[in-house]
């Protein structure tokens, strides 16, 4: 349910990078310029960080399917081992 330490340091950054994206998109708003510049960054960038968090759902649980089938067949080698 948590990401990886080292990986920590590039959401941080990808997340301050979407951050800065998204205010530069409210302030081309605030402005009245370039309305559909300012729209199409916030779609991006919302879409991205979906993505990005879909994405590491999918290696998490992958992970946990791995985890488990090396438990099991770990179990199962145990079990014959005592059987002998």
């Amino acid at each position: 349910m948590y990401m990886d330490l080292p990986g920590l340091r590039t959401w941080i950054v990808f997340y301050l990078i979407s951050f800065v994206v998204l205010l530069w998109a409210a302030f081309l708003s605030a402005q009245g310029v370039m309305l559909w510049v300012s729209l199409f960054l916030v779609i991006i960038i919302v879409g991205l960080n979906f993505y990005t968090v879909y994405q590491q759902i999918k290696m998490h649980d992958s992970r946990g399917e791995l985890q488990r089938k090396l438990t099991e067949g770990f179990e199962r080698g145990s079990k014959e081992e005592e059987q002998k």
